[in-house]
């Protein structure tokens, strides 16, 4: 017969053996842990080391937000054929697409990677393989090898994502891990910040590679703070890896975006080179859904998404995500291109919309707590909906102040939504931190790449209409290259001394941009009512509001969802 312990001495071995499996590590010398000594339980760690240990994820992290903010500010410069490589259009879609695509795609295999070989290890390894890729991307000599050293960078990004806020999990609990994960998220504002000045500076003295070489010192710093003060948590569980899955999304995803990025390139979608890649790529991603759902410990899992919060949560989040890459490379070009601005007066024009989202992501946190989640994002992403259609009413004469406006506003609504990726992280099960946080961030990045694809074929088709009229004066020999982008048409103007063209490609890209910025409204419009749906609150059988639980074994959604710990959080989520 089975014999049942007290509830009391189950609880004393419980604590006598996390003492015990602590003092081993400390006395062990905890910054000097060894690559092949994992921890598969969450230490109660000093608070003052749990500090510092965020303070190294943080900076871990800073690199892809930094690197982000200061491609868009080069793009423009990419384009020219003197001081830059001479890209398309297309070609400055990959560029960004390709990074954005890996990193989508390859974060759930990450996440396995971490439950099974221990999250600081592949974190480091991320960070390197990060800064080596952007050394490569550096001395770049044409458009391909910065699609290609981008996508590397993309590997890098996907193995340090997962592992950072799988570490982030382990070393905070309770409610010290809400307020982490909000502190967390302002490296992104702050990178956001950071990255434009940068490039200006470095655009305005140096070659146009020196951006992607600011990353270098940020690699090192953060691999010092790996080696000294993270552990090397694992799951206890260790879940087989998915190569199954890896290939079919990756395939599936890369097919679709070639489809949507070709088809403004060509007149006619009816082209077997437009919708034969969007089909096969909708076929491949279906297939990998199928695939995942019949293995027994997936990396990617899509029965999470069934749970309403956590599903509905990704879908909006990465409808924002769409919205919010896609206006990115609509203002890229619009600074730099059609108002003429210099990169270091670009990038200092971009400062509020990282200042909004510095401001926004605690001021969220803090109105939360006062409010529900629903009441709060819902009306931050309706706000930063209408903001990016405020693009569409942008021109050429617009004054600068008005531009600062819409970006701060932008970013601080954008900022605003960041308490429902705590809500959704919350609901993950602690044993699946690394595939669960994936999941969170396959979505974004999902978005992400589908709205630059989306969002510069739509500029791109509506360009090539607008510009038609204005070529009959035009050399039939440079016809296309004026059809191909309004920073070709200014180069072929300069060169054929035709300031009228170069006029007409200014407006023929704000009419597209116009154009744009009215769908990117209303895709994120349906995001925010998605989020309506999915935070929906839930009263008790009484009819009374749930109260919310700060306790350390458990805690309330602000939509008034339990979310347990442990097992009774992993069958939440199913």
């Amino acid at each position: 017969m089975k014999s049942i312990q007290p509830q009391g001495i189950q609880q004393r071995n419980h604590e006598l053996t996390r003492a015990s499996h602590l003092h081993t590590v400390q006395s062990s010398g905890f910054r000097r842990l060894h690559p092949k000594v994992f921890m598969t339980t969450s230490p109660a760690l000093p608070k003052f080391k749990q500090q510092l240990i965020l303070a190294v994820l943080m900076f871990s992290q800073l690199v892809i937000w930094v690197d982000n903010t200061i491609l868009s500010v080069t793009l423009e410069t990419l384009t020219d054929p003197i001081s830059g490589l001479g890209a398309s259009p297309a070609e400055l879609q990959w560029a960004t697409g390709a990074y954005t695509l890996v990193f989508a795609t390859l974060m759930f295999t990450a996440g396995a990677l971490g439950d099974s070989f221990g999250h600081r290890a592949v974190l480091a390894t991320g960070v390197v393989v990060f800064g080596g890729a952007s050394i490569w991307a550096a001395y770049a000599g044409d458009p391909s090898q910065i699609i290609a050293a981008r996508a590397v960078m993309g590997i890098g990004a996907a193995l340090i994502m997962p592992a950072n806020f799988a570490i982030l999990l382990w070393t905070f609990t309770g409610p010290a891990r809400a307020t982490a994960i909000a502190i967390s998220s302002t490296a992104a504002g702050v990178g956001m910040a950071a990255g434009p000045v940068l490039a200006g500076i470095l655009l305005g003295h140096f070659w146009w590679g020196s951006v992607f070489l600011v990353n270098v010192p940020i690699v090192v710093l953060a691999l010092a703070g790996i080696a000294m003060l993270v552990p090397n948590f694992r799951s206890p569980t260790v879940r087989p890896l998915d190569p199954a899955g890896m290939l079919l999304s990756i395939s599936g995803l890369a097919a679709l975006a070639y489809g949507l990025i070709r088809a403004g390139q060509v007149v006619d979608w009816r082209c077997p080179d437009v919708w034969a890649p969007m089909a096969v790529g909708l076929a491949l991603l279906a297939a990998f859904v199928l695939v995942e759902l019949r293995i027994k410990a997936p990396s990617f899992d899509p029965r999470l998404l069934a749970q309403r919060v956590f599903g509905g949560g990704n879908a909006a989040m990465a409808l924002l995500f769409f919205s919010v890459a896609a206006i990115t490379f609509y203002n890229a070009f619009y600074l730099q291109g059609a108002l003429g601005f210099s990169p270091m007066k670009a990038g200092l024009a971009n400062i509020p919309t990282a200042v909004g989202a510095i401001v926004g992501a605690p001021l969220g946190a803090r109105l939360v707590r006062r409010w529900s989640l629903r009441s709060v994002t819902v009306p931050a992403l309706t706000v930063a909906a209408l903001f990016m259609g405020a693009f569409g009413l942008l021109g050429l004469q617009t004054p600068f102040i008005c531009i600062e406006i819409i970006l701060l506003v932008q970013g601080l609504s954008v900022g605003m939504m960041m308490p429902v990726t705590g809500a959704m992280i919350s609901a993950l099960p602690l044993e699946r931190a690394g595939a669960g946080s994936a999941v969170t961030h396959t979505a974004r990045q999902t978005g992400s790449v589908i709205g630059i694809a989306v969002g510069g074929t739509i500029m791109s088709i509506v360009y090539r209409g607008a510009i038609e009229p204005s070529l009959s004066d035009v050399p039939e020999a440079a016809q296309e290259r004026v059809r191909v982008s309004a920073e070709q048409a200014r180069h072929v103007a300069a060169e054929i001394n035709q300031p009228t063209l170069a006029q007409a490609a200014d407006h023929a890209f704000i009419h597209a941009m116009h154009v744009g910025a009215g769908w990117i409204m209303l895709i994120a419009l349906f995001g925010a009512a998605v989020l309506v749906i999915a935070l929906r609150p839930i009263g008790n059988p009484t009819g009374t509001a749930q109260e919310p639980n700060n306790g350390p074994e458990g805690s309330h959604s602000a939509t008034g969802d339990t979310l347990h710990s442990g097992s009774e959080r992993a069958v939440a989520a199913r």
